[in-house]
C-alpha cells in the first residue's frame, strides 16, 4: 500500500468519522443520559429512574461510546495530515488522542455494563444493594466531582492539549482548514483557562459542568468545517 492510497484510506476515516459523530450528536438530544435534575437529583430518585429506564440509559451511553469514537477517529485523520509537515508534532498529538480514548472509555463502559445494574441491585433490595449504593454515589454520572465524571473531564483536557497542539500546523490555505485551526486554538485556549480558574477556586462546583463542557460545543465546529475538507483530500 503506497502513501497515496493510505492517505485516501485515512481521510475517509476522517470524512465517515465526522458523519458518524454528527449523527451521534444528534441521537444525544434523543436517549437521556442521567435521571431528571441532573446534577441537582435526589441520589433515591436516580436511583429509581435508573431502575426504571435502563434500556434508554443503556441505549444513550451506547451512543456516547460511538460519538466519542467517531470523534476521535476524525483527530486521528488531522493527527496523520499534521504528522505530513511536523512529524515529531502529529505523532504525538496522535498518542494524546489515544489516551484520550482510555479516559472516555473507562466511564462510558461502566455506565453501559455497571450503573444499570447497581440501581436494579439497590432497587431490589438483592445482596450487594448497600455497596451497590455507595457504589452508585461514587460514579454519578452528572455531579462534577464524582470519580465518573473525573475520568470525562480527564479525556477532554486530553483533547484540549490535542486541540493546542494540531491549531498551527492545521492553519493551512483551505477556508476550512482555517475555520478549524481558529476553532481548535479557542477550544485549547478556554479549556485551559478554566482549569486555571478551577485550581484557584474561581469556578464552583455547580458551575463545573457548564464551564467545561460549553468551550467542547466548539468541537461540533470542527466536526462540520473537516467533512468538505475529508472530501476534498480524497478526491485528490
Amino acid at each position: 500500500m503506497n502513501t497515496t492510497s493510505i492517505d485516501y484510506n485515512i481521510n475517509k476515516l476522517g470524512f465517515w468519522s465526522a458523519i458518524i459523530a454528527l449523527v451521534t450528536t444528534v441521537v444525544t438530544f434523543i436517549f437521556p443520559l442521567d435521571a431528571p435534575g441532573g446534577y441537582a437529583a435526589e441520589h433515591a430518585d436516580r436511583v429509581a429512574w435508573l431502575a426504571a429506564n435502563k434500556g434508554d440509559f443503556i441505549a444513550a451511553w451506547v451512543n456516547q461510546i460511538f460519538a466519542m469514537l467517531s470523534l476521535s477517529g476524525i483527530f486521528m485523520a488531522v493527527a496523520w495530515r499534521v504528522a505530513l509537515s511536523s512529524p515529531v508534532r502529529g505523532i504525538v498529538a496522535a498518542m494524546v488522542v489515544l489516551m484520550s480514548v482510555m479516559a472516555f472509555i473507562i466511564p462510558k463502559f461502566s455506565a453501559v455494563w455497571t450503573l444499570p445494574v447497581l440501581a436494579e441491585t439497590v432497587a431490589t433490595g438483592a445482596v450487594g444493594a448497600e455497596m451497590a449504593d455507595s457504589l452508585l454515589l461514587i460514579m454519578n454520572v452528572s455531579i462534577p466531582f464524582s470519580l465518573y465524571t473525573t475520568f470525562d473531564f480527564l479525556g477532554f483536557w486530553l483533547y484540549a492539549v490535542f486541540a493546542l497542539l494540531v491549531a498551527k500546523p492545521m492553519f493551512t490555505d483551505s477556508l476550512s482548514s482555517k475555520i478549524t485551526a481558529v476553532t481548535f486554538g479557542l477550544f485549547g485556549l478556554i479549556y485551559h483557562v478554566m482549569l486555571v480558574a478551577l485550581f484557584i477556586g474561581e469556578v464552583a462546583p455547580e458551575d463545573m459542568n457548564a464551564a467545561f463542557m460549553s468551550p467542547a460545543m466548539l468541537l461540533l465546529v470542527v466536526i462540520i468545517a473537516m467533512i468538505p475538507n475529508f472530501k476534498a483530500a480524497m478526491t485528490k
